[in-house]
């Protein structure tokens, strides 16, 4: 048993590596938008490796700079971070049905765009230990990252900072851009949310509402527009 657990373990720190890479590159610039937002460098190194979500993080930064309210912070978190409940519902189909509690619980904190796609696609159920190897890897590199980040902002000239800080926004891009070249209506939405952004805040009519809830609102009403107008059609629809 305990050489099984230490060959998935194994296993999951070399499939971890690549992603430890890739977290530290884009964490950097996640660490300049904390020290942006005024957190130090522990607190913001606390953050990634507690939380290691850079799209909740981004977001949870941007509200602290603005000023957002607690509510407020947790509302827009909780619509950021729903992808997980999606994924870990898949990932749990994958897990032996006799799977001690504490190892779902230990897995959930780690799932991760990137994780997850690794994770869910090896052969077979899926051992917690191959999850914990990546973790072990993947959790050092995103806070590290973090931590430069928010150390070059100090040291740095600040149009220097200002240039890296693009980076971030480069990553969200790079998320949206590729599905965007191949379905209108993505391109449609991303076009409308960025026109929407622009008039909340060109707007003066808007100007009683804080930064925090126009993002908010913009989030919940675009999706929700989205998905009656443009439902996703089920496997069972797509064979009808």
């Amino acid at each position: 048993m305990l050489t099984d657990r230490m060959k998935w373990f194994t296993k999951g720190l070399g499939d971890g590596i690549p992603i430890m890479l890739g977290y530290f590159a884009v964490s950097i610039a996640l660490g300049i938008s904390a020290r942006n937002a005024g957190m130090t460098a522990p607190q913001a190194t606390l953050a990634s490796a507690l939380i290691m979500a850079s799209a909740g993080q981004y977001i949870g930064f941007t509200l602290i700079a603005a000023g957002a309210s607690y509510l407020e912070v947790m509302v827009m978190e909780a619509i950021a971070n729903a992808r997980y409940l999606l994924m870990s519902c898949a990932l749990s189909q994958k897990l032996d049905p006799a799977l001690p509690l504490r190892h779902r619980l230990l897995m959930g904190l780690w799932i991760t765009d990137e994780i997850f796609g690794v994770s869910v696609s090896v052969d077979g159920l899926l051992n917690p230990y191959y999850v914990y190897g990546m973790a072990a890897v993947a959790t050092p590199g995103w806070a590290l990252g973090t931590l430069t980040g928010v150390v070059l902002g100090n040291a740095l000239p600040a149009r220097v900072v200002s240039a890296l800080s693009v980076g971030l926004f480069g990553m969200f891009m790079s998320i949206f851009v590729p599905p965007a070249r191949k379905n209108r209506v993505i391109a449609a939405l991303v076009v409308i949310s960025f026109a929407a952004s622009y008039a909340f805040n060109a707007l003066s009519w808007f100007n009683g509402i804080s930064s925090g809830m126009k993002i908010i609102i913009l989030t919940v009403v675009i999706s929700l527009g989205a998905a009656l107008l443009f439902p996703v059609k089920g496997e069972d629809e797509h064979a009808a």
